[in-house]
């Protein structure tokens, strides 16, 4: 999976459109293989990531957790941490 695909589900405040609209570009970008489509694909690549964003948004609103909602900044300060861990090792 791409990297800068974040997870959106279970966090307070909710994702925003921005957030979701992010990761439908990241994804698009993946499975194309390129981060900005020709002319003659630009149609079909803005559409595809329309439509991935609203598609993730109905499943973000749809799902369910037992788990409490994560705080952004917790999970920032994590990633952090193991990006801390994984760069000091080399």
């Amino acid at each position: 999976m791409c990297r800068n695909i974040h997870t959106l589900h279970n966090f307070e405040p909710a994702a925003t459109d921005d957030e979701v609209h992010a990761a439908a570009l990241q994804y698009v970008r993946k499975i194309s293989g390129s981060t900005k489509p020709s002319k003659a694909n630009a149609e079909a690549f803005d559409r595809a990531v329309a439509e991935i964003a609203h598609v993730s948004r109905h499943l973000l609103e749809d799902l369910v957790s037992s788990a409490p909602p994560k705080s952004r900044e917790v999970e920032a300060e994590k990633a952090k941490a193991r990006s801390a861990k994984r760069f000091a090792a080399a």
